[in-house]
């Protein structure tokens, strides 16, 4: 996979965030071996991962905007570049980011 192939939904994520999530995986998904790995209680992980699922969801419904919507179809058009695409989105997300 190329960084450029990365999802967003991973890049919002913290450091420290993904590597919660790949030791989950690692896992098995068990959050009792989380607890125990990190050494802190199952509400405690619990919580964590409530904490991602909702950055997660986050992210996607800022993808899913119909405007971010329209400026990806005007790539796959070839009506503007994927760099020009890239470049508004990133602008957007961070006039929009500044306005809530």
């Amino acid at each position: 996979m190329k960084k450029d192939d990365v999802p967003d939904w991973v890049l919002s994520l913290e450091l420290e965030e993904m590597e919660f999530v790949k030791k989950f995986i690692i896992s098995s998904g068990s959050l009792k071996e989380l607890a125990k790995h990190y050494d802190v209680s199952y509400p405690t992980v619990r919580i964590r991962v409530d904490r991602i699922i909702q950055k997660i969801e986050v992210n996607e419904k800022i993808e899913n905007e119909p405007f971010i919507a329209y400026i990806k179809q005007m790539a796959i058009e070839d009506r503007i570049t994927i760099e020009d695409a890239k470049k508004i989105i990133e602008k957007y997300r961070l006039e929009r980011g500044n306005n809530e």
